[in-house]
């Protein structure tokens, strides 16, 4: 039974593996904004965290999911068990200007996370997360003397991806310390096209895409002392690095006749490779507290800085600026030792806000949301595994100076596997 248990749990993280790495390719999301700096930031958390605002610096657990923005948070897992944590996601966005609005709905995978102890003062993680995503299409009708109707079009597609190693060491009671070493890769395509109406005209296609690759460092810090009986408080602090992520940069230049489509001929004009140089990530810095009672209320708050005006690709800047996060959430558990489970039931609310790292037209493109969250164990003998359901509302940009505004609603459900694999039940 065991074996067929852990034969199932390696065969879905290898299809969960495969799913992300697909969403470099297959991205359904349609937003202006992710034509700026590297695309939307996905700013992943882990499920039960995202419920509570996103908080997660000073958080740790050692069964209830695995907290891969502060690596630091690893030194909480359990001597003798294995977890898994894995997230998908329902995504419906509706943008908005003073005379349009458009809806998209899909679904993609979130993330897939593994942690494990190693000694008894040292755990690791790994996993693979989305970083950004790009997505967008613009279309432009226009009138031209002389030569008809022209339409231009303007198309984004990809994002980047990450794949994380990540180890904590305990250095002493309450105190940990950890270190994430990402591999970041990717592609960000931008196609434009220009339509004629008339015959006398070739219709061209300009693809200009870049692919990226490097590494990127995250280290991080917790500490937790009990500060009177019940009372527990939590300090973390996490720095992101400046990096410098390497780049290439393509060009291909098409001619076609009548409308750009799959079974479309095209006649190449150019294609030029090898453009090589590199995008820099800024870094960040961030500090988060967390303080609860009697492991029955949990409270935590977030703020991180970016440095994005440092942002460049190919030595081009962007229409970027720093961006500053606030996160808090509360966590509520009526009776955690209790044997009934709607005792047990985690209840989760959280908001978050950002200052937005795009700015066009002088004016930051901001960011609101609201999130609530239920987290259910299953717990038995050998595994404290639960379910987690996050619902997340929010709000990005602004109908000011004729820009778009988007309203976003985020369904999550999440899986989180503990099992105890370094021992055996005995039945007596």
């Amino acid at each position: 039974m065991l074996n067929t248990l852990r034969k199932g749990i390696t065969l879905l993280l290898v299809l969960m593996t495969l799913a992300l790495l697909q969403l470099q390719a297959q991205n359904n999301i349609s937003s202006p904004y992710s034509g700026y700096g590297v695309g939307l930031l996905d700013n992943v958390t882990s499920a039960p965290l995202a419920a509570m605002g996103h908080v997660s610096y000073a958080m740790q657990h050692n069964t209830g999911y695995i907290n891969f923005r502060n690596p630091a948070s690893y030194a909480a897992f359990d001597s003798l068990s294995f977890i898994a944590d894995a997230a998908f996601s329902i995504i419906s966005s509706t943008l908005k200007t003073d005379e349009l609005s458009q809806k998209t709905t899909y679904a993609r995978p979130g993330y897939l996370t593994i942690g494990l102890p190693v000694t008894r003062h040292w755990r690791t993680s790994a996993g693979i997360l989305p970083f950004s995503k790009l997505g967008y299409a613009i279309l432009d009708k226009q009138e031209v003397d002389n030569i008809g109707k022209v339409e231009y079009t303007y198309k984004g597609e990809g994002g980047l991806m990450q794949l994380y190693w990540g180890n904590a060491f305990k250095l002493c009671k309450g105190l940990s310390i950890g270190l994430n070493v990402s591999y970041i890769w990717g592609r960000l395509s931008s196609i434009r096209t220009i339509a004629f109406s008339g015959e006398n005209y070739a219709n061209s296609l300009i693809d200009n895409y870049i692919h990226v690759d490097g590494i990127h460092l995250s280290a991080g810090a917790q500490y937790f002392v009990n500060i009177k009986e019940n009372h527990r408080l939590g300090l973390g602090a996490v720095y992101e690095n400046t990096a410098y992520i390497w780049a290439k940069e393509n060009s291909l230049v098409l001619n076609y006749e009548g409308e750009a489509t799959a079974s479309t001929s095209y006649d190449t004009v150019a294609n030029i490779i090898g453009n090589k140089g590199n995008m820099r990530i800024p870094q960040s810095v961030g500090g988060g507290l967390s303080y609860s009672f009697k492991n029955k209320i949990l409270v935590a708050a977030d703020v991180t800085w970016q440095n994005w005006s440092k942002y460049s690709l190919m030595g081009q800047k962007d229409s970027l600026q720093d961006a500053i996060n606030v996160s808090v959430g509360v966590q509520y558990t009526p009776n955690p030792t209790s044997s009934k489970v709607y005792k047990r039931l985690n209840i989760r609310a959280g908001a978050r806000y950002s200052t937005g790292y795009i700015r066009i037209k002088d004016t930051p493109i901001s960011e609101f949301s609201v999130a609530l969250g239920l987290g259910i164990p299953l717990k038995t003998a050998t595994s404290q595994s639960s379910i987690n359901i996050m619902m997340e509302y929010g709000q990005m940009g602004t109908l000011a100076n004729d820009l778009i505004k988007e309203n976003f609603f985020r369904l999550t459900f999440n899986f989180v596997l503990h099992e105890k694999w370094y021992q055996r039940v005995k039945l007596e």
